[in-house]
C-alpha cells in the first residue's frame, strides 16, 4: 500500500470527523463515541468511519502502518530516500538504518564496524513506520481535541452567554428591589420622624405660649400690686396706713403667692422624638460599609495609664488581667490607674469620624468605651471607675450580663449570643457614640451627647484578655 494512499485515508478521516461535528447525533455522546472509536486488534489501531468522500464509499479502515508495508522503497510509492537521498559521508553508502543512540541516519557499514557499532539500531523502514504511527496518533488526538473545542464553543460558551445575561438581569432586579424596599422604608421613616418632630415642636411651643401668657399676666398683676403699695407708702397718712393694714396684708399675701418661675423639661424639645433604630442602623452601615467607609482608627494602649492589675503586650494592643501572684508594682505615674483595672488609648479624638474593634471573646468581665482625659486615675472611688461618673461612657459585660453604663446608671442590653467582638463608632460632628456587633452589624447602643472635651478610648479587663484589632 503506497504512502500517498495511506495519507489520503488519513485526510479522508479528518474530513469525515469534521462532518461529524454538525451531525445531529452529536447531541448523544454515546452515539458520537460509536462513530469515532479507537479499537485495538492484534496491536493495530483502526479508526472506524462510515462516511463518503467524493461520492465514493469509504469502507477501508485507517490503521497504523506495518513494517511489512514497505513505506520506503520503490519509486513513486515511497516517501523515499530516492536518488537524491543523502549518503554516508564516511562510507558513501545509502543511509538505510537509524541509530537511536545518536539520533541520526546511518549506513550498514557504520553499524557493523563503524561509529554506530554496538548502538541501538533499527532499519529505516521500521523507524519510519514508528514515526508515521506516532503522527497518526497525534493527528487523531488533535482532531478529537478540535472537536471538543468546537463543541465547547458551540454549546458551553453559548449556554454561558445566555446564562450570564439571565443572571445579570436577575441581579439587577434584585438590587433594584432591595433599593426600592430601603427607599420606601426610608421615606416612611422620614415622614414618621418629621411628623414626630413637628408634634414635639408644637407641644413645646404651646407650653411656651401658655407659660408666657401666665407669667405675663402674673407680672402685670404683681406690678399693679406693687404700684398700689408704693402709692400707699408714699401718700397715705399714718392713720390711713394703720387702718388699711388688713388690706395691705392681703395684697402682700397675693404677691407672695405668685411663686418663682422655673425652667422645666416641658419647655425643651425631647430629642428622643427623632430616635430611629432604622435610621441609626443605616447611618452606621453607610459609615462603616459604604463606598467611602472609614478605616479603623489605629489605636494603642498608653503604657503609662495601664493599671498594675493588667499586663500590656509588646505591640500595645492587648490587655491581660493578672493573678495576684504575677502582679508587679509598675513605675509611679500620674496618668496610671492604681486601683481599677483600667487603661486608656491614644490618640485623643476631638474631630472627624473614628471606629475601632476590640476582640473580647476570651473575657467574661470587661468594659469598653470612651472617657475624658480628665477622668480621675487614683483611688478606688467612682471618680476613677469607668461608667460610674460623668466623664466615661462604656459597654460593660460581667457575669453574662451586658449593659451600657454612664454616671452610675446601667441600661441593660439583650444579645442573642455571647459577644466575640465589640465595635465602636464615634462621629464627632454629630456628637454620636455607637456600640455595635461587627459580625452582624447590629447596633447595641447609641449615645447622643454634647461632648465637651477630647475623648480617649478606654478599657477595663477583669478576666483573661481584650485586644484592639487592626
Amino acid at each position: 500500500m503506497s504512502t500517498e494512499y495511506r495519507l489520503c485515508e488519513l485526510a479522508t478521516v479528518s474530513l469525515h470527523v469534521n462532518d461529524l461535528e454538525t451531525d445531529s447525533q452529536l447531541d448523544d455522546p454515546s452515539k458520537h463515541q460509536d462513530q469515532i472509536e479507537n479499537v485495538f486488534e492484534g496491536g493495530e489501531l483502526f479508526l472506524h468511519t462510515n462516511g463518503t468522500v467524493n461520492g465514493k464509499s469509504l469502507t477501508k479502515p485507517v490503521r497504523k502502518f506495518e513494517e511489512s508495508e514497505n513505506a520506503v522503497g520503490n519509486g513513486a510509492d515511497s516517501l523515499s530516500i530516492s536518488a537524491e537521498a543523502k549518503r554516508c559521508p564516511v562510507h558513501e553508502q545509502e543511509l538505510q538504518f537509524y541509530c537511536s543512540t545518536e539520533g541520526r541516519l546511518t549506513c550498514s557499514k557504520c553499524v557493523s564496524d563503524g561509529s554506530c557499532q554496538g548502538h541501538k539500531v533499527s532499519e529505516l523502514v521500521t523507524q519510519a513506520t514508528v514515526v508515521r504511527n506516532q503522527l497518526v496518533d497525534v493527528c487523531e488526538k488533535m482532531q478529537l481535541q478540535a472537536l471538543r473545542i468546537k463543541r465547547f464553543i458551540d454549546r458551553t460558551l453559548t449556554a454561558r452567554e445566555k446564562a450570564v445575561q439571565t443572571d445579570a438581569n436577575s441581579a439587577r432586579e434584585r438590587v433594584l428591589a432591595q433599593v426600592n424596599v430601603v427607599r420606601e422604608a426610608l421615606e416612611e421613616e422620614e415622614q414618621r420622624l418629621l411628623e414626630a418632630i413637628q408634634r414635639e415642636e408644637e407641644r413645646v411651643e404651646q407650653c411656651l405660649l401658655t407659660q408666657r401668657a401666665h407669667w405675663a399676666h402674673t407680672l402685670e398683676k404683681l406690678t399693679h400690686t406693687r404700684t398700689n403699695l408704693v402709692h400707699t407708702l408714699t401718700h397715705a397718712t399714718d392713720t390711713m396706713i394703720v387702718s388699711s393694714n388688713e388690706e395691705i396684708n392681703d395684697r402682700v399675701e397675693d404677691a407672695e403667692g405668685v411663686g418663682e418661675p422655673r425652667d422645666t423639661e416641658q419647655l425643651t424639645l425631647n430629642r428622643s422624638c427623632s430616635d430611629s433604630k432604622l435610621m441609626v442602623g443605616l447611618w452606621a452601615s453607610a459609615l462603616l460599609l459604604g463606598p467611602s467607609a472609614h478605616r479603623l482608627t489605629a489605636l494603642r494602649f498608653k503604657a503609662q495609664t495601664v493599671s498594675p492589675l493588667l499586663s500590656l503586650s509588646s505591640d500595645q494592643r492587648t490587655l491581660t488581667f493578672l493573678p495576684k501572684r504575677q502582679r508587679q508594682l509598675p513605675p509611679s505615674d500620674p496618668a496610671r490607674f492604681d486601683s481599677w483595672p483600667n487603661a486608656l488609648c491614644s490618640p485623643p479624638m476631638s474631630s472627624g469620624t473614628h471606629s475601632w474593634i476590640l476582640d473580647v471573646v476570651t473575657s467574661a468581665a470587661f468594659k469598653v468605651g470612651v472617657c475624658y482625659s480628665s477622668i480621675e486615675r487614683k483611688g478606688s472611688g467612682n471618680g476613677a471607675r469607668l461608667g460610674y461618673n460623668t466623664k466615661s461612657w462604656v459597654l460593660s459585660h460581667y457575669d453574662g450580663d451586658l449593659s451600657f453604663c454612664h454616671d452610675g446608671c446601667n441600661v441593660g442590653i439583650t444579645v442573642a449570643k455571647k459577644l466575640k467582638r465589640v465595635g465602636l463608632l464615634l462621629d464627632w460632628p454629630s456628637q454620636t457614640l455607637l456600640f455595635y456587633e461587627p459580625e452582624s452589624m447590629s447596633v447595641l447602643h447609641v449615645v447622643n451627647h454634647a461632648f465637651s472635651e477630647p475623648l480617649l478610648a478606654a478599657c477595663a479587663v477583669a478576666d483573661q484578655s481584650v485586644s484592639i484589632l487592626h
